[in-house]
């Protein structure tokens, strides 16, 4: 997606610069009028190679340590440390080396005079609109210890969430690559001893062989052809969805296919209910809120759902009609969403329902290793028996003819 640089001057009527990604600067013009800024020049960042640039973009910081952080200045801010004694405690402390450079940058931009935010605001790759949305909501309210320990949360639950998944499904990828290494190794190093034999002894091949000896051939002599056709298809597959059109039909079929369709819907809601939530309960005006929220659902169709949202919002309606209409959401999470705009309590709402579908979350992970442990010993088992057949068969044609 496009870069654009903007200036702007702030709700104090402060000079202010930065970078927003969006598909055209109207876009863009409209995202800085909501939050109170009033644009002076929006220009599209060209790209140029930058080695420092591509070099910085392979040093990331860890979730863990960003967590440890935000915690950490929490706990210094309540106690009544000042911004930059605080952050400097921090940059001495910090393990990661990349996160000790952040610091010190932050807190050189605190001591020139900028906002906690807009300092946070220059590190996108590593505070995100979220954390930055957050902070600039404690240091308006004055509550920027509450604000930094509802950051660590929220980054504790959702990389609990991807841990659980990463954990679930790594045993049966393990499983499955151990299962293409043995059928790769019998068809290289154990079928040409066979055929050899075979060949000697001039015995009449099956089809079934004839099969899995021509497969051997061209895995033996054309080997490099499967390799740049795998990374072929690999880098066709990077490009496609790297493009609007490709990762929007890449994300459609994340949400509809069977079984891990189902997970990946129960996953994206229970990020979009805690990312919702967390804002909301913080400060974060609701339009705003839903606009950092569709950048980290990590779903285009879910972004274009919550993007309708906002338009319908904008008209007057409530947050539960046009989400319901989505087709994304179930009816449940409508439901509960509807009762807390009643209420008044959205933001607690989304935090029950956001518990609700991380519990959900594990159950259907569970339920899917326990279904893909045996499939996956029924794949390995029925790709080396195949083999073991192909190569047994000409055995009994020679028994059957002597």
């Amino acid at each position: 997606m496009p870069q654009f640089l903007y200036k702007a001057r702030d709700p104090k009527g402060q000079m202010v610069t930065g970078t927003l990604e969006a598909d055209n600067n109207q876009i863009v013009r409209n995202r800085l009028r909501e939050k109170g800024f009033i644009v002076t020049s929006i220009t599209l960042k060209s790209k140029s190679f930058d080695f420092k640039e591509v070099i910085a973009n392979f040093q990331k910081v860890k979730a863990k340590s960003l967590t440890v952080f935000s915690r950490q200045f929490s706990t210094m801010v309540s106690a009544g440390l000042s911004l930059v004694r605080s952050l400097d405690i921090l940059e001495r402390q910090a393990d990661d080396k990349k996160l000790k450079e952040i610091i010190h940058d932050v807190r050189g931009k605190v001591e020139a005079g900028s906002s906690l935010a807009d300092a946070f605001g220059s590190h996108p790759a590593t505070f995100s609109e979220l954390f930055v949305n957050l902070t600039h909501a404690g240091e308006i309210g004055g509550v920027l210890d509450e604000t930094l320990e509802r950051v660590a949360e929220f980054l504790e639950s959702d990389q609990a969430l991807r841990q659980k998944v990463k954990s679930a499904l790594t045993y049966p990828g393990v499983v499955f690559t151990f299962a293409i290494g043995i059928v790769i190794f019998m068809l290289v190093v154990v079928l040409p001893t066979f055929t050899g034999i075979f060949e000697s002894l001039e015995v009449e091949m099956p089809a079934m062989t004839q099969f899995i000896i021509t497969l051997s051939d061209l895995l033996r002599g054309y080997w490099y052809v499967f390799i740049a056709a795998f990374f072929g298809v690999v880098f066709a597959f990077k490009y496609y969805v790297g493009t609007p059109k490709g990762q929007y039909q890449w994300h459609q079929i994340l949400l509809k296919i069977p079984v891990f369709g189902m997970l990946n819907r129960k996953i994206t809601v229970s990020r979009f209910s805690r990312t919702l939530g967390t804002l909301l309960s913080s400060g974060v005006p609701v339009m705003q809120a839903l606009e950092v929220t569709s950048k980290a659902a990590g779903n285009k169709v879910v972004e274009k759902s919550i993007e309708n949202v906002r338009e319908s919002i904008r008209e007057g309606e409530s947050i539960s009609v046009p989400m319901e209409e989505s087709g994304i959401f179930p009816p449940m999470v409508t439901q509960m969403i509807s009762v807390g705009e009643e209420t008044g309590n959205l933001d607690t709402m989304l935090g029950k329902i956001a518990e609700f579908y991380d519990m959900e979350v594990e159950a259907t992970l569970n339920s899917l290793t326990s279904l893909l442990e045996p499939l996956l010993m029924v794949f390995l088992g029925g790709m080396v028996g195949f083999i073991v057949l192909a190569m047994f068969l000409p055995m009994f044609t020679l028994i059957n003819s002597i």
